[in-house]
């Protein structure tokens, strides 16, 4: 009997004690409390924290106060509110939710931002136009045949299409590249009122695509392959091979007037820039391929030489800054 009295005491302690313990915890969450620190970003994105003596408290309701122009990186504040049992993803401080948050103000009633520093957060972006000159031709050139039956267009196809191929290949030289783009063998129809189409013949068509680096043999590789077979002159693209460098120095361009602008508007503030907080470049376009107009099938059966104008092309740049100006 007094061994049961005895294990009955120590269940009754043991009950007493995490009955304790359970109500100091939650009350310890929630008592109100008052900090005082400045306003930084957390790892997790979107995330903010009070930097108070070195301690941290994660706002877990900072979006409620965020459409406030005092709420920014640097500010010094003021929150009432209680801390919280919560987990979040990094658990970089304290959590804790602010009933009220404000901003510390000096005697006087001047706001304090960023030290003794009045600050402001200005987004401002930046365009460029660079143009270059290109250095690679793409032409296509296409042998078009018809017959009455299938078999006929296809065989005199391939045979005018290898001699364009060999010429080709012959008029651009060493380092350029011919190969096949694109075949088809297609019926031709011929459609009547209230009656099935019926095929009156077949087209085969054979395109061969032409890449250069030498600019000038433009012209003379479209009177040879006008010369050898080819019937169809798709047109002539001029683009950059290595674009590399013409992106760079839009980009740069593009800082480089974001940045103006963001002094210039420093300047109108009273003020000058601190520091440069986020970068965002918004994407430079890469040069897209200039063409010449579709040329005439007449035109390519003339015996002279086919002129080529080669213009230039144009490649833009986007970046975004956002800096800190100090009044």
């Amino acid at each position: 009997m007094k061994k049961l009295l005895t294990i009955a005491s120590v269940l009754t302690l043991l009950t007493l004690f995490s009955a304790q313990v359970f109500a100091a915890t939650n009350s310890a969450s929630d008592i109100n409390k008052t900090i005082r620190g400045r306003l930084q970003r957390t790892v997790e994105p979107g995330g903010w924290v009070i930097v108070d003596h070195g301690q941290k408290f994660l706002l877990i309701n900072a979006q409620r106060f965020q459409s406030e122009s005092w709420f920014k990186e640097g500010a010094d504040v003021e929150a009432n509110g209680e801390p919280r049992e919560v987990m979040t993803t990094y658990m970089e401080g304290t959590p804790f939710e602010a009933e009220s948050l404000k901003p510390v103000t000096a005697q006087g009633g001047n706001q304090v931002t960023g030290g003794d520093r009045n600050r402001t957060r200005v987004i401002v972006s930046g365009d460029s136009l660079v143009q270059a000159q290109p250095d690679t031709a793409i032409l296509t050139v296409s042998v078009v045949t018809q017959a009455k039956n299938a078999l006929d267009a296809q065989q005199q196809n391939a045979a005018r299409t290898e001699a364009v191929v060999r010429t080709l290949k012959a008029a651009a030289g060493a380092g350029s590249e011919v190969k096949t783009s694109g075949y088809s063998l297609q019926p031709q129809r011929i459609y009547r009122e209230n009656q099935p189409p019926t095929i009156s013949g077949y087209e085969a068509r054979n395109t061969v695509t032409v890449t250069i680096g030498d600019l000038t043999k433009v012209g003379p590789i479209i009177d040879a392959a006008a010369q050898s077979g080819a019937n169809d002159i798709g047109g002539v693209a001029f683009t950059l091979r290595k674009d590399r460098p013409a992106r760079d120095e839009a980009l740069g361009q593009a800082t480089r007037e974001a940045m103006s602008k963001a002094q210039v508007i420093a300047q109108a503030l009273g003020g000058k820039v601190v520091r440069i907080l986020e970068v965002q470049e918004e994407g430079t376009v890469r040069p897209r391929p200039m063409y010449e107009a579709e040329m005439a099938r007449g035109m390519i059966a003339q015996k002279v030489s086919t002129p080529i104008e080669i213009g230039s092309l144009e490649i833009t740049g986007r970046v975004q800054l956002v800096v800190e100006v100090e009044n």
